[in-house]
């Protein structure tokens, strides 16, 4: 990594910019879509029957990849099993069913929602300095106010939310801080176990592990299923599922972890500021909603806060705890 001095921050352009940072600003860019899909199927499916119904899917993409890498399974320890369940258990299905839940009309404000997502970074850095022992470079804080700024641009524009505050302390936004301290947390434990394994065996384990615990929870719900009789809804609902389950589910976390085994936790929980660009990006094109100054700013922020610490940071290898 580079030096940064008090003065200006050099950057020695001979270097390699970390491709890893850019596949988990890709992955996570794609779980823009997530809310898109997630709320026409809430129409239908409780946000535990939607979670349930993705895992499943994910585990015909996920079985043969585990398959193939079945060898390192035997190097597996009580240590990396608890990030293993932390991952799949706190990461996959919880904070999947929080979040949907959160995306619920019937509980707040989906900006507040959207907002407290981006508390992750905070959860995930101090998890990574006490678990991975990571050292963060000069300025990494000053980087962190500028990402978001841009992510409250995104989502407030230039208005305060001082007439928004009871927005806050609603259902879905209590869901949505879950979510983010869960995931937030996941980013780590997932860096941890890339020093291990490949990262296509962590993503199939994720999805795998998970589904135990979901079938658990559906049932102890007990909730009907509701099926549309339909022939176009059934189409409608079984294409929005699949895609549901490749786009933002399979391929994101394929191309997320495949770049945290090279990019520290720290970094990769900037990079996942993604998601909100392309969550404006959605509303653009899928609802008319034309970007306005304020999203256009905060569009600045965020790429400038990304091109910044790909720029500090270079290639290096996962860490693993003794």
């Amino acid at each position: 990594m580079e030096n940064v001095n008090t003065a200006t921050l050099h950057f020695n352009t001979k270097k390699r910019i970390n491709p890893g940072f850019w596949f988990v600003v890709m992955g996570a860019a794609l779980w823009g879509a997530d809310p898109l899909f997630r709320i026409l199927l809430l129409k239908y499916f409780t946000s535990t029957q939607i979670v349930l119904l993705e895992h499943i899917l994910l585990f015909v993409f996920a079985a043969p990849v585990l398959w193939r890498h079945r060898a390192e399974l035997k190097s597996i320890r009580l240590r990396h099993a608890v990030a293993l369940i932390f991952i799949s258990w706190g990461g996959s299905a919880i904070a999947s069913i929080l979040f949907t839940q959160a995306l619920s009309p019937a509980h707040g404000d989906l900006n507040a929602v959207l907002l407290l997502q981006k508390m992750q970074p905070i959860f995930a850095i101090v998890l990574a300095r006490i678990i991975l022992k990571e050292h963060l470079p000069k300025y990494f804080s000053w980087l962190i106010v500028v990402a978001l700024t841009g992510t409250y641009l995104l989502t407030f524009g230039f208005s305060l939310p001082f007439g928004h505050f009871n927005n806050f302390i609603k259902v879905g936004s209590l869901l949505s801080l879950g979510a983010a301290a869960l995931w937030g947390g996941s980013t780590v434990m997932g860096r941890y176990m890339l020093g291990s394994m490949k990262y296509e065996t962590v993503t199939s384990l994720r999805f795998i592990l998970a589904l135990p615990l979901l079938f658990i929870i559906n049932a102890s719900q007990g909730a009907a299923w509701t099926v549309p009789t339909g022939g176009a809804e059934i189409t409608s609902i079984s294409i929005n599922l699949f895609l549901q389950a490749l786009l933002p589910g399979m391929l994101s976390l394929l191309l997320y972890y495949k770049g945290l085994s090279t990019t520290k936790a720290s970094f990769a929980t900037l990079a996942e500021l993604s998601f909100p660009m392309v969550g404006v990006l959605i509303n653009w094109i899928a609802f008319h909603q034309m970007i306005t100054w304020a999203q256009f700013t905060g569009f600045i922020f965020i790429w400038v806060t990304l091109f910044i610490i790909s720029r500090q940071q270079q290639p290096e290898p996962a860490e693993s705890l003794q």
